[in-house]
């Protein structure tokens, strides 16, 4: 079981037959230990139905539970910066102590 959660983490989210052909594990196994995953809540399982060449092909989409992947290399675009306070542009209407009597 963890060396398919160890392969979601690497990989991302996933059919599980790509992760019985990435981890070498049979089909059968790879969807049992899916289920305990699950229901442990270390993974994330929904029922997906993709076409392939019109063919319809049912499976089951997982990804790790609560596991954000590191960025990935590159340029990142630049945060903006919070703009600077120049001067307060509403003052208030009276100060204190300055009423007329």
């Amino acid at each position: 079981m963890q060396e398919i959660l160890q392969f979601l983490k690497a990989n991302g989210e996933r059919l599980d037959t790509e992760i019985a052909a990435g981890t070498g594990v049979s089909l059968k196994n790879v969807r049992l230990s899916l289920s305990e995953l699950s229901a442990k809540g270390e993974v994330i399982m929904c029922r997906t139905t993709r076409y392939t060449s019109g063919k319809p092909v049912e499976g089951m989409l997982c990804r790790a539970s609560g596991y954000v992947p590191p960025a990935s290399p590159g340029r990142k675009p630049k945060s903006a910066q919070p703009a600077t306070p120049t001067e307060d542009r509403n003052p208030p209407l009276r100060q204190a102590g300055s009423a007329k009597k």
